[in-house]
């Protein structure tokens, strides 16, 4: 564009015109101004734009921060509820220990105030895990004597495995 103006500029001065340098000038601030105009509505459009994609930032950053809040607050019941779960596991377990342990004192004292023979044939027909589970409860003298009129096969399978110990339940 300057180009174009100083060769017109120049063609007046060869074909005799008088140039009037007041008059350029003022196009050139005219158009100047209208660029100054366009530049300052595009700064106008992107402040606008950079205003409003900051907002949404903030926005979205402050919704990823409530849910980051619950979800450490879930995590956090979860956490107590699997610590309370825990805990009523081991509740439970004491009381079935418990209740094992009083079921296995009923069947010892039956068995310890069974006849001898009675015992015997009772636990001849009981799997090996489950005859040893019970003769392990009773006192050494009265294993004897069940022993003592168990089948021999049996009883010999009753002692081995009574030899490897607790537990019987397999």
């Amino acid at each position: 564009m300057r180009i174009l103006i100083l060769i017109l500029i120049l063609f007046k001065i060869l074909n005799g015109a008088s140039v009037d340098c007041t008059k350029v000038f003022e196009e050139r601030k005219a158009e100047l101004l209208k660029e100054i105009e366009k530049i300052d509505e595009a700064r106008q459009s992107f402040e606008a734009l950079r205003a409003a994609s900051n907002a949404l930032f903030d926005k979205q950053k402050a919704n990823l921060d409530k849910q980051r809040a619950d979800l450490n607050a879930t995590m956090q019941k979860i956490e107590n509820k699997k610590a309370e779960i825990a805990k009523m596991l081991e509740e439970n377990k004491k009381l079935l220990d418990a209740i094992n342990g009083a079921k296995n004192d009923k069947i010892s004292k039956s068995y310890e105030k069974m006849k001898d023979s009675a015992a015997a044939s009772i636990l001849q027909e009981m799997t090996t895990d489950e005859a040893a589970s019970i003769l392990f409860t009773l006192q050494a003298k009265k294993v004897s004597k069940i022993m003592a009129k168990m089948d021999p096969k049996k009883a010999s399978q009753v002692t081995q495995r009574l030899r490897q110990g607790p537990p019987f339940d397999k």
